[in-house]
């Protein structure tokens, strides 16, 4: 890891850096009670340039996550509602023909933010789910052959309702593939709850939080987090962890390159924000669960009730070196 000391021409530390982290932290466990593991999972999710996948039940947090992180990150924040009859054109932008020029013009869609709320993704057709695909991997879209960057940083944060809900499609695995994380928030604690039902609105409560980091910080921080040391024994025993996937035959098929390289990067965020000089197999274990959980299909479905037992059995089946 890079000494912490100034090392930008903004004149910002690391260590001051790591204390803006803690300072979002703190924000968002203000606005999200009780639930800091997940907080901690979601900004590590976007130091590791991935993208986010919240599933649950409706009413638990989703929606309100995903605005606090917007909020708290001082980026440009967009909320596309999924729905059954959505077309791509309604995510990526439609060309318009405007009759004083006598041309098309391309008229750019909700997708055009720094974060995008993909609300209820699944319940669009895997035809708009696609739509997606193109800007989460190459931060771009293309439309009638021409091709759009995206504003930098961009953050897809998406949520999704269980399966056996009413109206719902299966993501597909390539879709699955393109976030880096998934996680769910459960219900809050008795007393949690209570404060709840007690204090302000989570809606009025958000209008008030300040931004911790701005857009600036947060590109150096995705800088800084792959100089995070990975020692030899550590990407043993990352490689231990695919290997394992892939060989055992509770899984349909393992763990792709892709997914390896995004755990090796959110286990670097976790060490970052740790203020680890290296990556530790705590960090590795930290992240795992909401890495690997929504990439490997289980033969017998029945044998995991959700992807966080299936992170937390690959973890059990693999010594640390």
């Amino acid at each position: 890891m890079s000494a912490l000391a100034d090392t930008s021409s903004t004149g910002t530390s690391e260590v001051a850096l790591r204390a803006l982290i803690e300072s979002a932290v703190a924000g968002l466990n203000e606005i999200i009670l009780g639930k800091e593991g997940q907080v901690r999972l979601g900004l590590a999710c976007l130091l590791a340039r991935g993208h986010l996948l919240i599933e649950d039940i409706p009413g638990v947090g989703k929606t309100t996550l995903a605005h606090a992180l917007a909020r708290t990150l001082g980026l440009s924040y967009q909320r596309i509602q999924f729905t059954s009859d959505m077309l791509p054109a309604d995510i990526i932008g439609v060309s318009v023909f405007e009759a004083d020029t006598g041309q098309f013009r391309f008229h750019r869609g909700p997708v055009f933010a720094q974060l995008v709320l993909a609300d209820e993704v699944n319940r669009a057709t895997p035809k708009a789910q696609s739509a997606l695909l193109e800007a989460m991997e190459e931060h771009q879209v293309t439309a009638d052959g021409q091709t759009y960057p995206l504003t930098e940083p961009f953050f897809v944060i998406a949520t999704q309702n269980p399966v056996y809900q009413v109206g719902t499609f299966p993501l597909p695995e390539s879709q699955l593939d393109r976030f880096l994380m998934r996680i769910e928030l459960g219900y809050p604690a008795a007393d949690l709850e209570r404060q709840l039902l007690l204090g302000r609105d989570r809606r009025d409560l958000l209008a008030s939080l300040p931004a911790a980091l701005t857009p600036q910080q947060l590109l150096r921080l995705q800088v800084e987090v792959p100089k995070v040391h990975a020692s030899d024994p550590l990407l043993d025993y990352v490689q231990a962890i695919a290997r394992y996937s892939r060989q055992a035959q509770e899984f349909e098929a393992g763990l792709s390159p892709r997914a390896v390289i995004s755990l090796l990067r959110a286990a670097q965020a976790w060490a970052f924000m740790a203020g680890h000089e290296g990556v530790l197999p705590e960090d590795v274990q930290a992240v795992l669960p909401a890495v690997v959980g929504h990439r490997l299909a289980p033969r017998d479905t029945a044998r995991f009730r959700n992807s966080g037992e299936i992170g937390l059995y690959v973890l059990g089946a693999v010594a640390v070196p």
